[in-house]
């Protein structure tokens, strides 16, 4: 069966969003994946555990550089194309990492598999509206990126499984044989006449940084994320004592923090409807902040940990929707471009975490990260109500600007 589109695309298959979505799934999964592995490659290339943690720094921090910088680049050319040398390149990258020989080698291969992820995703998103009717495409959309929500919550606990019976090369090994799945799908199941959007250069994506509005709730949200993701990398040393080294529960841990944080994102999208972004930023970050402060007291237990991990999900990833909602609400015309630069600020959050968490690591130990990981919420808190702040200002100055054009309106 296929379905109709709009879009000059003739019969378009109704697999075609949701490969798109494997695709997603398939690239971002390798993003996540090592967090769980960090003892298994200090083992290997007899590293710290603090080194072994910028792997998913330089990981994120490929993405968020190399990504829009990709895209722009590819603006004109075919999306499928695109999609496929995206693909390709993450492949590469990744194999190159299973077959790395030391540790600097892995990180350049994490780097060009880095490349392919970041310029996959956005594409992908794009291309999966292309595909259908305009009253279906923020499903679409939706459908596409639940691939990278499913990678934190279902790939990463698979490969950390995975590698703690295969070792971790096994598990990059893995996720290339996701990569090749999604491409042979991307070969038989992607139309290549997918409608090219109109190129949008680089410097237009950064105009939106000149507004201090914009520049503090992407801070919030770079501040909110690295506090989550100090956790989420050093999770296998932050719940050692639980886990006593087992890969398996370690990925139980990863798995029940995916599955609940997907409930909680779905939740927090209906509450800031209702009572909008800043006041569920607020709520999950104290909410994130107190539970961070207090990880100690339940990261020696095993059923404890699933218990505390289980609570800490319900707020620490969904923290995007609202700031995606505020976002948009500062300027609608730029809501792509806004959207985008979230994205990157996701990238940079993780990369921080990294760096910020193996510092941590080495000078206080894993027993430090909570306590850090806590601190950078409340900054984040800050930055959330300075955001507001601003806001609330510039409305207030429009409104008293628009005054006085409205007086002469009346009385000419």
């Amino acid at each position: 069966m296929s379905n109709a589109t709009d879009a000059g695309l003739g019969q378009v298959s109704r697999f075609s969003v949701p490969l798109l979505g494997f695709g997603v799934f398939a690239v971002a999964t390798n993003e996540f994946v090592l967090a769980g592995m960090l003892p298994h490659l200090e083992d290997s290339l007899h590293v710290s555990t603090a080194a072994a943690g910028q792997v998913v720094t330089v990981y994120a921090l490929a993405c968020a550089v190399l990504g829009p910088v990709l895209a722009t680049v590819t603006a004109a050319w075919s999306r499928r194309v695109v999609l496929l040398g995206a693909a390709l390149v993450y492949l590469v990258g990744t194999v190159g990492a299973a077959v790395a020989p030391n540790y600097a080698l892995l990180l350049v291969a994490q780097a060009v598999a880095a490349a392919g992820t970041g310029l996959f995703v956005p594409v992908g998103a794009s291309s999966g509206a292309s595909l259908v009717p305009p009253e279906k495409r923020g499903r679409a959309i939706a459908t596409v990126l639940t691939g990278f929500t499913a990678a934190t919550a279902f790939g990463a606990p698979i490969g950390t499984a995975f590698g703690s019976r295969f070792g971790w090369r096994g598990t990059m090994w893995f996720v290339a044989a996701l990569a090749v799945v999604g491409i042979v799908g991307l070969l038989t199941l992607v139309p290549r006449n997918i409608p090219v959007p109109p190129a949008e250069s680089l410097r237009r994506r950064f105009v939106p940084l000149a507004d201090p509005r914009v520049l503090t709730t992407l801070a919030t949200t770079a501040l909110a994320f690295t506090s989550v993701y100090v956790l989420y990398t050093y999770i296998a040393d932050i719940f050692d004592g639980a886990t006593g080294g087992s890969g398996g529960k370690t990925a139980t841990l990863m798995f029940v923090l995916g599955v609940i944080s997907i409930v909680g994102s779905y939740l927090a999208g209906i509450v800031t409807d209702r009572i909008g972004g800043r006041g569920v930023m607020a709520i999950c970050l104290v909410w994130v902040a107190v539970c961070l402060a207090l990880v100690q007291v339940f990261s020696g237990s095993f059923p404890a940990s699933v218990g505390f991990i289980a609570v800490f999900a319900v707020a620490c990833f969904s923290m995007s929707a609202p700031q995606q909602h505020r976002l948009i609400g500062l300027n609608p015309p730029l809501a792509s471009v806004l959207v985008s630069l979230h994205s990157s600020i996701l990238y940079v959050a993780i990369a921080l975490a990294g760096a910020i968490g193996g510092a941590g690591l080495s000078i206080g130990g894993s027993g430090s990260l909570g306590y850090i990981a806590a601190v950078i919420a409340v900054l984040g808190l800050a930055f959330s109500e300075l955001a507001h702040r601003l806001t609330q200002r510039k409305a207030a100055v429009v409104a008293g600007s628009a005054e006085p054009a409205q007086e002469a309106a009346v009385t000419s």
